[in-house]
This record gives C-alpha cells, sequence and structure tokens, in this order.
C-alpha cells in the first residue's frame, strides 16, 4: 500500500508542520507546485513542479493520491477528487474532508462562490491562526497513525 503525503503546496501554510510528522512517522512527502520553493534536503521530501494552469497540480495530486496516502489542501473541488479515490484529506486547518461531509462542502462552496459573484460576500476567509497549526499537527498525525492501523 502506498504511503505519502502529497501536499497542494503553492500556498499552503503548513509545510514545516508537514515536515516534522512526516519525519516522525517516516512517510515520504510530494509537495506540488507551479513554481519552486526550498525543500529540506536531509528528509524523504520531493518537489514535483508541474507547468501549465493552475488546475494542472490539483490534477497531478488526484492522479497520484489513492488509498493509504495523505493529501494536504484547502482546494475544495481536489479535496474531492482524492477523497473519491480514497485517500484521507486534511485541510491546513486540520479540518478532515470526508465521504460524508464532501456533498455539503461543495454545496456551501459553490453558494459562496454565487454569492461573491454577485457581490453579496466581499470578505474572504478568516485569517490563518496558530490554533489552525496546532489543529493540523494533530489531525495529520492522527491521519497517519489510523492509516497505519489499517
Amino acid at each position: 500500500m502506498a504511503r505519502t503525503i502529497y501536499v497542494d503546496a503553492d500556498a499552503c501554510p503548513v509545510k514545516a508542520e508537514v515536515y516534522t510528522v512526516a519525519e516522525r512517522h517516516r512517510w515520504p512527502v510530494v509537495l506540488v507546485a507551479n513554481s519552486g520553493m526550498m525543500i529540506p534536503r536531509d528528509q524523504d521530501v520531493r518537489l514535483q513542479l508541474v507547468p501549465g494552469g493552475l488546475d494542472a497540480a490539483d490534477d497531478w495530486i488526484a492522479a497520484a493520491a489513492g488509498a493509504g496516502d495523505v493529501v494536504v489542501t484547502a482546494d475544495v473541488p481536489l479535496a474531492a477528487r482524492c477523497v473519491k479515490a480514497g485517500a484521507t484529506v486534511i485541510a491546513p486547518t486540520g479540518k478532515p474532508f470526508t465521504e460524508a461531509s464532501m456533498g455539503m462542502t461543495l454545496a456551501v462552496r459553490d453558494l459562496m462562490t454565487d454569492l461573491r459573484s454577485a457581490g453579496l460576500v466581499t470578505g474572504g476567509p478568516r485569517p490563518f491562526a496558530k490554533e489552525d497549526r496546532s489543529r493540523f499537527l494533530s489531525a495529520l498525525h492522527q491521519a497517519i497513525v489510523r492509516i497505519g492501523r489499517g
């Protein structure tokens, strides 16, 4: 069974946390991005550069991730694709995406997109907080332990 952490990396605020948990559990990490970035040289971390449009990285992750893998993303459509493929998916805030929650999550995302395009919602998501980082660390650790137990 493949066991890899795939990170939708271009705007991911928890890359350092992914490295910490991955090293502790000896899991490889693949950062998927449209542009170059620094990665740790002393760990099993690989940068997968994906040329093309914004969805190119999402397409690459969705094609690679499956059962036994963890995907870190805030992108709801990508999360839905990865959940459908059997991957464990966690947002940088620590929120898990599951089969049971994907329908409502996609519906809310679509509603908010429609409201923003109509000019009815002008604010974006709340700022990323220290508590989000802590929830993420816990969620990633728990996901890896759960997958390890089979």
